[in-house]
């Protein structure tokens, strides 16, 4: 209802002005029976016949006129509540999507949140304009036909008593087969979508492994699981439509039979046969409206209940409590305290295990560590991109559960590891970091992030386009960009996720002394795998199995901590393999 209400005139008098196209359609019959019994018939024998025709012509002619009237408001009020109730729908679940944790995102595939915003949602739009349309159409010329039939000729229309029900039985077979098929259906859609855009994603990874026949089967598969699941729910309608016409046509020729003798016996007239026939016809037509509503209630309720999946889903990260909702990182002081986390929250396995820290606003910190202990993990809990499942992690003193969400991540800027660009021009992906930045601002920053010579070079400049997800620019590049990005904001915290992984070691050292001078009084989280990106942090932390097993300076970890002095040889002297 909360998206009935703003379109809740045209809901109401899109049905009403439906209901003028069927008053006419059941007056029509009846005009035409007085053409035929009355025109043809008694009066033109006493010599205006031919008037009387024009008046019951004329009075046909208004009607369509009413009808065509009633018809064309039915339609525009249909698709001015159903376009405008998908909108907001889809507004809403885009919003809900949005304030999704990482925890709540990891819940739904990416390429099912995709189909649920846009096929499911249009699945909802078209079964809202087609109940428009139809919910007192479809009844109101059922009811008005039979009345009309049953005054037309009684004895004729006992027939009905045995059509009606068999059309209702079909009808409640079709949507009870139609429903789980539907369903499925929206399921192989997303695997279809999934596969899609994994592909297109990552089209550089699978052209460069020379994997496209690989996807091209398994597109193969999606595709056809869709295909058999669309086919599946389509049998349905397969099937119910040679039924139906088979008991629409069985039920006209024995009207026509029985109603033809009493013709014949003088008991019908003739005009009253074809008035009959046509109120059978609409009868009958009434029904079939009435299984396609149902059938396409069938699949909007599948998708709805998709959609209600992630309009229900309460997410896992929120500051209704905050005890500080309109705090700011001032200084980018960090503490963590006794930290764990899992993943799973059934698991035995923790990823962060016990961790205990503190950073002083405005240092440089670096985290080195194995592949997968858990050093993205650790600094995703700063901007409450993920919550600790046990302790507390202090930003400025304060619980960042105490904090907005929004002005804790305000003053939190995040090179991700894994760099992400969005479509359109160069300065508006830099703008991310800061909407209100001048152009200057803009080409400063680019060149603390030694981003600015390749992008004066690109075509169009700052202005220049990029395309999604920034493939038309190199890894190095890219990074590059990211970090322009976040230097534009000038967080309090900087966390840089293995973020200069792909630039040269000269280059590298130019974007830390950027750091230096930029970002002076900011404290800086720098994680990465090149002890030379780290060792002449303030401290660095080394990482190991979701545990720290040394914090200190590059100075002491060298004498005092075995596995910061293995990486440090294995990538100076080479004693371990380079």
């Amino acid at each position: 209802m909360k998206y009935v209400k703003p379109y809740k005139w045209a809901f109401i008098l899109g049905p009403l002005c439906m209901i003028v196209e069927v008053v006419g359609e059941v007056l029509l019959p009846k005009f035409l029976a007085e053409i035929i019994n009355g025109g043809v018939g008694e009066k033109i024998g006493e010599g205006n016949g031919v008037a009387y025709i024009a008046l019951m012509a004329g009075l046909m002619g208004a009607t369509a006129v009413l009808m065509l009237l009633g018809g064309v408001g039915g339609a525009y009020y249909g698709a001015k509540a159903s376009v405008g109730f998908a909108s907001d729908l889809r507004l809403d679940a885009y919003k809900k999507i949005q304030s999704f944790s990482f925890s709540n995102i990891d819940k739904f595939r990416t390429g099912s949140l995709v189909t649920r915003l846009t096929n499911d949602i249009t699945q909802m739009q078209n079964f809202v304009n087609m109940l428009l349309r139809m919910c007192l159409r479809s009844p109101g010329m059922l009811i008005g036909a039979v009345i009309m039939a049953t005054v037309t000729n009684p004895d004729l229309a006992k027939i009905l008593i045995v059509v009606i029900p068999l059309i209702l039985v079909v009808i409640f077979f079709v949507i009870r087969a139609g429903f789980p098929r539907f369903s499925r259906m929206q399921i192989k859609i997303d695997n279809l979508n999934t596969t899609v855009r994994e592909n297109l994603t990552n089209v550089r990874v699978v052209k460069s492994f020379v994997r496209e026949d690989s996807e091209k089967e398994k597109f193969y598969t999606a595709n056809g699981e869709l295909k058999a699941a669309g086919l599946s729910a389509m049998n349905v309608m397969i099937l119910m439509q040679p039924i139906m016409m088979l008991l629409i046509n069985g039920t006209i020729i024995t009207v026509m039979w029985l109603g033809g003798n009493k013709v014949i016996g003088g008991t019908m007239p003739s005009g009253d046969l074809a008035a009959f026939i046509t109120y059978i016809n609409q009868i009958l037509f009434s029904l079939m409206m009435v299984t396609m509503l149902f059938i396409n209630a069938s699949r909007a309720i599948a998708s709805a209940k998709r959609i209600g999946e992630v309009l229900d889903e309460t997410p896992s990260i929120d500051d209704k409590n905050a005890a500080f909702k309109e705090a700011r990182v001032t200084e980018g002081a960090i503490r963590f305290e006794n930290v764990s986390f899992r993943y799973y929250k059934n698991s035995e396995d923790k990823v962060l295990d016990n961790i205990s820290f503190s950073i002083p606003a405005g240092a440089t910190v670096g985290i080195i560590g194995s592949t997968g202990c858990g050093k993205t993990t650790l600094v995703s809990m700063i901007p409450r991109l993920y919550d600790v499942d046990e302790g507390a992690v202090y930003v400025d003193g304060i619980n960042v559960k105490d904090y907005g969400i929004t002005n804790l991540r305000d003053g939190i800027g995040m090179v991700l590891q894994k760099n992400v660009l969005f479509s359109g021009t160069v300065e508006d992906n830099l703008r991310w970091g800061n909407g209100d930045a001048t152009d200057e601002e803009v080409r400063i920053a680019a060149e603390h992030a030694q981003a600015h010579g390749f992008v004066s070079e690109m075509q169009g400049g700052y202005k220049g386009d990029l395309v999604q997800g920034g493939l038309n620019v190199s890894g190095g590049q890219k990074q590059r960009l990211c970090i322009a990005r976040a230097l534009l904001k000038k967080p309090k915290i900087l966390i840089l996720d293995d973020s200069t992984s792909a630039v040269d070691t000269a280059t590298e050292a130019k974007i830390r002394e950027a750091f230096r001078t930029d970002l002076k009084g900011s404290t800086k989280i720098i994680i990465a795998q090149r002890i030379s990106s780290v060792m002449n942090s303030d401290m660095i932390i080394v990482m190991n199995e979701g545990g720290i097993t040394g914090i200190g300076t590059h100075a002491d970890l060298i004498s005092n901590n075995e596995e910061y002095a293995e990486i440090y040889h294995s990538q100076t002297d080479g004693r371990e393999g380079n």
